[in-house]
């Protein structure tokens, strides 16, 4: 079988940075829905488009095509009293965004000194460049129920 729309695919996978330091060692395997359902990087998906089980593959993907790129925008300087007493550098929150309550991000507390508490909103790989290399290690159709969901069901791990 290929890789190919409305597939399921499992990948075993392994991440660096540009200069070989191990970003995502891949203890789990990724297990994706192949077809723009929004499981994979887009430009790792086409890669991987029309390959066999055992394919390997090694892909750099800039920021643009991972992560994006660093936004210093989303860096912001709070007061500590915003926050619970117990506030803790590597604490996540959700931020309403413009007023909008449908739309959120997800804010890391990166920095606590004089009262200040530092939240950024970039992902903790935003700005870098990302060597994936990867092997296709199962390959299967994807059922009725998978594809109207846009995401696998694996045993143990179906949430809604």
């Amino acid at each position: 079988m290929r890789i190919a729309k409305d597939t399921v695919v499992t990948l075993s996978y392994r991440v660096s940075d540009a200069d070989g330091n191990i970003v995502d060692e891949g203890s789990e395997p990724i297990i994706y829905l192949h077809g723009g359902y929004g499981g994979l990087f887009p430009r790792l998906e086409e890669s991987l488009e029309g390959k066999e089980a055992g394919h390997e593959l090694c892909i750099k993907l800039q920021p643009e095509d991972a992560f994006g790129e660093y936004d210093a925008e989303l860096v912001s300087i709070e007061e500590a009293s915003l926050f619970p007493e117990n506030v803790q550098v590597g604490m996540q929150f959700e931020r309403v965004m413009d007023g909008n309550q449908d739309e959120t991000m997800l804010f890391s507390v990166t920095d606590i000194a004089d009262g200040k508490v530092v939240v950024d909103g970039n992902h903790p790989l935003a700005g870098m460049a990302l060597v994936f290399d990867c092997t296709v290690a199962d390959i299967r159709a994807a059922s009725a129920e998978e594809m109207e969901h846009g995401h696998p069901h694996t045993p143990g791990h179906h949430h809604h």
